[in-house]
């Protein structure tokens, strides 16, 4: 509704994706996530629910630990400055991948925009309390990931759904992105692109201490992971299998456990950046 913005604060996990839904049912043509990525797939997800994705510009306040998303578009990390970005209202159309598994029965689709993944990083998604990123800030998940990779691994298997790709990639950890960045300023797909069409997908075989050790270089150097420890392949719909508990994330935040079907598709996202 031109002239009129409305502020909504959330109390708990949820919140933010049924008072975006709300936004759209009321008419608002741009509705903004205020926090950081967990809550920019909330609200994401909550436009998707309302079929509102077509006639709703989305924006970011970024306000969260990381804002991976945020730091991707260029919008900035000042909340002043990110302001302006809503007020100027420039658009762009990105693609919107999905993912679809089961949970409690049930058949479920959930939207993502950034990010995701399985294996280690869910896990260690999994192991952050609240307090801790309160506390610590992105230190939190460093040290998560720490603990994690003490922990026995589930190996994850990733299968392109096409009729050219007849084999499968095993792994420890799969990364999935839209856009280039991955845990802050990490350069993790550096050929992804947020409106080609495809998903990148990046494989690490094994995730060990040692791993860790030859990476860090190049992560703390040139935020870029060294090719030779990885696997890529890029497609528009591919699948990931894996062992008994291999978690995955959305955008930062950990959802359910493999099997899932990751597509890139149809639908589009109006962003202002």
């Amino acid at each position: 509704m031109s002239g009129r913005a409305a502020f909504k604060a959330t109390a708990g996990p949820g919140d933010a994706r049924r008072l975006a839904a709300e936004a759209v049912g009321d008419g608002f043509d741009v509705i903004a996530a205020a926090g950081g990525d967990g809550t920019v797939n909330e609200v994401l997800n909550g436009i998707g629910d309302a079929k509102g994705l077509a006639r709703t510009r989305f924006g970011v306040l970024p306000l969260g630990t990381v804002n991976v998303f945020a730091r991707d578009m260029k919008i900035p990390l000042k909340l002043e400055y990110a302001w302006e970005v809503l007020r100027r209202g420039h658009e762009r159309i990105l693609d919107l991948p999905h993912v679809e598994f089961s949970q409690n029965g049930g058949s479920k689709k959930q939207f993502f925009v950034q990010l995701a993944g399985a294996g280690l990083d869910a896990r260690a998604i999994e192991l952050v309390s609240w307090s801790e990123k309160k506390k610590l800030g992105p230190l939190a998940y460093v040290s998560a990931g720490l603990k994690a990779l003490r922990e026995k691994k589930p190996r994850i298997r990733a299968r392109e759904n096409s009729p050219a790709a007849n084999s499968s990639i095993e792994g420890e950890l799969v990364m999935i992105g839209n856009g280039k960045l991955y845990g802050g300023t990490f350069q993790m797909f550096p050929e992804a692109e947020f409106n080609d069409g495809l998903l990148d997908v990046c494989i690490f075989p094994r995730t060990d201490f040692g791993t860790l050790l030859y990476c860090g270089p190049g992560l703390l150097l040139r935020s870029k992971v060294p090719e030779s420890v990885v696997k890529r392949f890029r497609a528009a719909s591919f699948e990931l299998s894996g062992d008994d508990g291999a978690a995955f994330q959305l955008d930062g935040e950990g959802i359910g456990h493999l099997p899932a079907r990751f597509s890139i598709g149809g639908e589009k996202l109006r962003v202002i950046a």
